[in-house]
């Protein structure tokens, strides 16, 4: 299990993202850490999920640019 300095390393975005670009955000509860399952946007001051336009109800802790995806076996022809 990654621990909570590991997992802020990876996400190494300081300040604000850039306005409009969609990123990967790590966000923190009383469980740990965790990365939300979809790309989200800093909007005015609040962040939003990308696909949906809702305000995300976390603790926003990091971001990051979104990450290349590795192929799957699945995705393979």
């Amino acid at each position: 299990m990654a621990t909570r300095e590991k997992r802020l390393a990876q996400f190494d975005g300081n300040g604000d993202p850039p306005p409009n670009l969609p990123v990967e955000v790590l966000c923190e509860d009383h469980s740990g850490t965790y990365q939300l399952p979809f790309a989200c946007r800093w909007i005015d001051g609040q962040w939003r999920n990308d696909r949906t336009g809702g305000m995300v109800e976390a603790t926003v802790v990091g971001w990051r640019l979104p990450r290349p995806r590795s192929e799957s076996a699945a995705d393979r022809p």
